[in-house]
């Protein structure tokens, strides 16, 4: 069993240490350890926190093979310091049967860049009319706990409270797409001055928030549980809020695009902008940001939605909603959240790894940086400052909004399980 030894880390932004690993835990955790035969990192006084954990990424994988499969996607997620991701279901199958959720599955413990965790979808094929085989799924190899029709929202009210009171059964979680169908027929964007300005169809925050208020209710009524896929309003944050005040067992994601950008971007008719939900209003932004520090909002989660260059690069009408985040969501959260004050690194250790892993049930992921407990780890040279380039990205799709602009911070080692994905910014 190999040992490494971490010398001089910030563990959670704290004071310097040394971490000791040998073969996949944390055998050690203090000052002038020393271990021999150990490889020894040399961590200069970088932020070590435990492997970040993705509750919403789209591989893609079956049938999109050109935007993303589960070995590119995941060689991303170790490059954005990702030990843990969830994969959402609308491929091609959809991932409402066990057949599927187990291929995805396994596709992932092959590759072996980091653990993928398959979710389910709601109803057979999202088309929101009947309930997908959530028992079986959860029964299958990939125990399945998380079930979603992102992408689509569960619209029928009468189908989602049978979600909710079949996953109560084991434990289970239904994952949100909030948005009302007719209230966003030909959106192209947040509804609001700028779209009136630009005359394209506008999807109102109301779409968002009617569906959230509604599930929250259904959750309170069965006594189940629901998360809250990339809340983007501030009025979102006012029911999610009230919702956890009465107890109802509701939990919440933000993006990182949602925290930094605002439709005013939508200006330039990038399509690189384009994304569902849509890029809200600087109000909303902050909203979002109080409320991922306060804990209204439970974690970031990427929306990682990878697109072919041909889907992205046309007129914005026809272009494809989605960004890539997996790269680029440690440092959009360091600028947004960190250097503003809102969060310290404990804190983003807590909403990007912990309460991730408590939410999904990823077993051994956003653990402690403490002896004992497995060795997902992330270093991070938080001093870092550089333009973002996608041509270096690990992702097969470069659909990033933040091409050329500068972000703080960046991943330099990755390990899963005590294996170095990523060494020195490079994958292994």
């Amino acid at each position: 069993m190999s040992k490494i030894l971490i010398r001089g880390a910030k563990v959670l932004g704290g004071e310097p240490q040394d971490v000791l690993i040998d073969g996949d835990t944390i055998a050690a955790v203090g000052t002038g350890l020393a271990a021999e035969g150990a490889e020894v990192v040399e961590a200069d006084g970088k932020v070590l926190l435990p492997g970040l954990v993705d509750l919403h990424t789209h591989l893609r994988e079956p049938g999109r093979e050109d935007s993303e499969t589960v070995l590119t996607g995941t060689r991303a997620a170790a490059a954005g310091g990702f030990t843990a991701v969830f994969a959402m279901a609308n491929t091609f199958p959809v991932a409402d049967t066990a057949g599927v959720v187990e291929q995805v599955y396994r596709l992932g413990r092959q590759h072996g860049y980091c653990d993928v965790q398959p979710i389910g979808a709601v109803t057979v094929g999202l088309e929101g009319a009947k309930l997908a085989e959530l028992g079986a799924m959860h029964e299958s190899a990939a125990g399945v706990t998380v079930f979603s029709d992102d992408g689509k929202c569960v619209h029928d009210a009468v189908i989602m409270r049978r979600a909710l009171e079949y996953v109560k059964a084991f434990g289970g979680v239904v994952a949100q797409h909030a948005q009302e169908p007719r209230l966003t027929e030909g959106a192209q964007m947040n509804e609001g001055v700028v779209s009136a300005e630009l005359g394209l169809g506008g999807w109102p925050a109301v779409a968002e928030e009617s569906i959230i208020a509604r599930d929250v209710l259904l959750a309170e009524h069965v006594g189940s549980r629901v998360h809250i896929c990339h809340l983007s309003t501030a009025g979102s944050v006012e029911i999610v809020r009230w919702a956890k005040s009465r107890g109802i067992d509701v939990t919440a994601e933000v993006t990182p695009h949602h925290l930094l950008l605002t439709d005013e971007l939508v200006r330039t008719y990038n399509p690189v902008f384009k994304v569902n939900p849509p890029l809200r209003t600087e109000k909303d932004v902050m909203a979002l940001r109080e409320a991922l520090a306060d804990g209204t909002i439970d974690i970031v989660a990427t929306d990682h939605a990878p697109h072919p260059h041909e889907d992205k690069d046309c007129e914005w009408a026809a272009a494809a909603m989605g960004m890539v985040g997996l790269e680029t969501a440690l440092s959009v959260v360091q600028q947004t959240m960190v250097e503003t004050g809102l969060l310290d690194w404990a804190g983003v250790a807590d909403r990007m790894s912990a309460r991730p892993a408590l939410i999904g049930g990823a077993t051994g992921h956003g653990r402690p940086v403490s002896e004992g407990e497995p060795a997902n780890l992330t270093l991070v040279d938080t001093a870092y400052r550089g333009d973002v380039d996608p041509a270096g990205f690990a992702s097969r799709s470069r659909n990033t909004p933040y091409e050329g602009r500068e972000l703080p911070g960046r991943v330099t080692h990755t390990w899963l399980r005590g294996k170095a994905t990523l060494v020195d910014g490079k994958l292994a």
